[in-house]
């Protein structure tokens, strides 16, 4: 079984707490107030079946990570070893735009991530209605992948966006690790 370690990062109040939540099934409930997520919340899940019934599961480690800079700090500790990051952010915040392409720049940039590591989510708040209508995104973020996020009308098209998310990520570690068990070979 493999082990991911992804990291869901993005501007204070996006939703990256409730969604990590419901991802993985996390019993834990967000009352109605904001309460900001202080420095790193570490969420552990199996998704057994994430290819169907071939191959290995997936052990995951979901990083939900504060969106206060002055965590900033801790990020190269945070980064170590991760193997997605998923951009959560709030579309009908219009800073939240400019925000994320500094995210993009720390989290996926400068690790040098393959476009299939990447998710982005622009997560929609209840009630806020979800026109699904593709934000303004900068040209390096437009070629990663977008999907919407509603948990009141459509949670499970998240769950089956992640599990095409995390299907990505296990071939790539599927390939890292039979590289690295042919050059012990040859």
């Amino acid at each position: 079984m493999f082990k991911a370690k992804l990291l869901v990062v993005g501007p204070s109040e996006s939703g990256k707490t409730v969604l990590a939540n419901f991802l993985a099934d996390a019993t834990e409930t967000i009352g109605g107030d904001y309460s900001p997520t202080q420095g790193v919340r570490i969420l552990e899940f199996e998704c057994p079946n994430v290819n169907g019934n071939k191959g290995p599961g997936c052990e995951v480690e979901l990083w939900d990570c504060g969106g206060d800079h002055k965590f900033e700090s801790c990020w190269p500790a945070i980064l170590k070893d991760s193997h997605g990051v998923i951009l959560v952010f709030n579309p009908d915040i219009p800073s939240h735009l400019k925000e994320i392409e500094m995210w993009h720049s720390n989290f996926i940039q400068q690790q040098r991530l393959q476009g299939n590591q990447c998710l982005i989510i622009a997560h929609h708040k209840p009630g806020s209605g979800n026109d699904g209508e593709n934000p303004d995104l900068s040209s390096a973020l437009a070629k990663l992948t977008l999907v919407h996020s509603n948990l009141d009308e459509d949670p499970e098209d998240i769950r089956l966006e992640f599990i095409k998310y995390l299907r990505g990520i296990v071939s790539t570690l599927s390939e890292s690790r039979d590289r690295e068990e042919m050059s012990i070979i040859t």
